[in-house]
């Protein structure tokens, strides 16, 4: 593995091995810290878009392996605008040992990896959100104790998170379930993909109504109805999406015992109530925490 770009492009077996690095790394650290293992390293930071999760638990992640990390906000360097992506990958690759990029279009990120000597980690696109998924699924394996033959159903917009939990899903062997408005599905070359990658007989499934979505789920995932940069669409989403809220009733069609997810941060009393998010289903905490644990694993991998 050279760079960290999305879970496309990640074999079964290299995201099977990042699971279990992350667990034997959050067990480590619970008891008692993580050994150095990247002192000496340093890695950049680069947001176009900010974020609470993404930054503290990259910068957290490299202090627990002993490396720096270097954050650079979004009027810092301009990415893209006051100066090209190609310099800022060769510059940057001249300074730091690796690059986490946290952007709006996907090719900024495919062009710092064809332009950079060093590793690049992809810390969320519009296209994909890989450091995410791999969280995520981390998560419903520390619960679910296995990812084969499970049900994960995503309710909401068919965006770059529900993208990259397809094809983790499928990559896992985990059936994955889908409900979205009409005009806000996954593309048709998505499924395609998606479906390329299936492990163990894993299905996709596609629905407009969420209950049948979340039949019998053991997760149920959620987002919000606008991403950063969609603020135009607001008003016509809000007219769209209450139907697919996150709410008791809905999560009374699923499993006694799913899993309730957001990748945060959440709206409340839009995609998910508070009754839901506060209840004994939500996994929404331990999830966030999971993110520094995750990105351990890829850190490790890519840096040590």
């Amino acid at each position: 593995m050279k760079h960290f770009l999305s879970i496309a492009e990640l074999a079964p077996q290299e995201l099977h091995n990042l699971l279990e690095l992350a667990d034997k790394l959050k067990r480590e650290w619970r008891n008692g810290g993580n050994a150095p293992i990247l002192k000496g390293k340093s890695i950049a930071l680069v947001f176009q878009k900010p974020s609470l999760r993404t930054r503290v638990s990259f910068e957290m992640g490299m202090v627990h392996l002993g490396g720096y990390a270097l954050y650079l906000s979004p009027n810092e360097i301009k990415m893209g605008g006051r100066e090209s992506v190609p310099d800022v990958a060769r510059v940057l690759s001249g300074y730091v040992d690796g690059v986490m990029a946290r952007v709006f279009a996907h090719e900024h990120i495919l062009q710092l990896a064809e332009y950079s000597s060093v590793p690049i980690i992809n810390g969320l696109s519009d296209y994909n959100h890989p450091a995410q998924a791999l969280a995520d699924f981390f998560t419903i394996w520390e619960y679910k104790k296995n990812l084969e033959g499970l049900k994960l159903a995503y309710v909401g917009d068919g965006n770059n998170v529900a993208r990259s939990l397809l094809f983790a899903a499928m990559k896992s062997g985990t059936h994955f379930s889908i409900a979205t408005p009409a005009g806000y599905e996954l593309t048709a070359g998505d499924l395609e993909l998606g479906r390329s990658f299936s492990q163990a007989g894993a299905q996709i499934e596609t629905h407009h109504d969420p209950a049948a979505a979340v039949a019998d789920a053991d997760v149920i995932y959620t987002d919000v109805w606008t991403s950063m940069g969609q603020e135009e669409e607001s008003a016509e989403r809000l007219k769209l999406f209450p139907p697919y809220q996150i709410n008791q009733q809905l999560v009374s069609k699923a499993k006694p015992d799913c899993l309730v997810m957001h990748c945060l941060p959440a709206h409340r009393g839009e995609e998910i109530t508070d009754e839901v998010a506060d209840g004994p289903n939500s996994v929404l905490f331990p999830q966030a925490e999971n993110r520094m644990h995750a990105q351990k694993a890829v850190l490790a991998t890519l840096l040590a």
